[in-house]
């Protein structure tokens, strides 16, 4: 399958996977997020811009603690998480958030634009990390600040999920793999220009029902490749299957653990 055709189907993928996400946000979701806004002080007056807003769990935050005077720039290419952002700005009375229906990977903005630019656990969907985040330095003024967070290699079931279809003789790449390391992070911040770098870890993971944890539902997401979209319904069901086995093995009393130990990364342009 040629590179452009397979990432149209995998941004409409995932376009589609956020858009059913009518009930985004919880404790989960709000608590991985609002992290980074402890490491980057924000302050009144300052220009945001925040990349795969999603709900606005971000965006919302720093709208607050900048002030009237102040600017959140939102985006993202899925109207569902959008309406939800809107729904909680128009109930708080905010003005001073702006919300964009694109692809964060492939909008522009001006250069010097930003004092700060977030990215909440959304970047490993990137096709190309690296041109992103030159892109936003870009976009940031001398001084500023990126901020992302993102997950281990060993997070969310990636590694199960990947050693169930190794033994089917079916490789898969882990979407984390990229900034799956704190090393990995730095690497990619340092490689960009960024300075002042700082890496702060925080175990995020919790116990689920084991009725919770078989449930997965055979997909996978990768900007590149995608191997599980090419097997039979018969093979997924094997797959499936030893999957829930493993997974039944993993079982505690307290129930089966969800490994989610996340980074977040912050970044000044000197």
């Amino acid at each position: 399958m040629q590179n452009s055709q397979y990432e149209q189907q995998y941004k409409k993928k995932v376009i589609d996977f956020f858009n059913s996400r009518t009930t985004y946000d919880n404790d989960y979701t709000i608590h991985r997020a609002l992290p980074l806004l402890e490491l980057i002080k924000l302050q009144k007056g300052k220009k945001i811009l925040d990349m795969a807003t999603g709900t606005g769990i971000i965006a919302i935050a720093a709208a607050q603690i900048i002030g009237s005077e102040g600017k959140v720039i939102g985006v993202d290419f899925s109207s569902g998480m959008l309406a939800q952002a809107r729904h909680k700005i128009d109930e708080l009375g905010l003005q001073n958030i702006e919300l964009i229906e694109a692809d964060a990977e492939y909008v522009n903005f001006n250069e010097n634009s930003f004092d700060v630019i977030l990215c909440s656990t959304a970047i490993v969907y990137f096709k190309d990390i690296p041109a992103a985040l030159g892109k936003w330095y870009r976009f940031l003024k001398n001084g500023g600040v990126i901020g992302f967070s993102c997950c281990s290699n060993e997070s969310c079931e990636a590694p199960l999920i990947i050693e169930v279809c190794d033994k089917h003789g079916i490789l898969l790449t882990n979407i984390n793999e990229p900034t799956g390391t704190p090393e990995k992070c730095r690497h990619l911040l340092t490689e960009t220009g960024f300075q002042n770098i700082e890496v702060k870890t925080q175990q995020l993971g919790f116990y689920r029902t084991l009725e919770q944890a078989r449930e997965w539902n055979g997909g996978w997401f990768h900007p590149r490749e995608n191997p599980l979209s090419q097997i039979s319904s018969e093979q997924m069901a094997e797959l499936k299957a030893e999957y829930c086995k493993k997974i039944e093995d993993k079982a505690i009393e307290q129930g089966v653990w969800y490994e989610n130990l996340t980074f977040f990364v912050t970044g000044r342009k000197v």
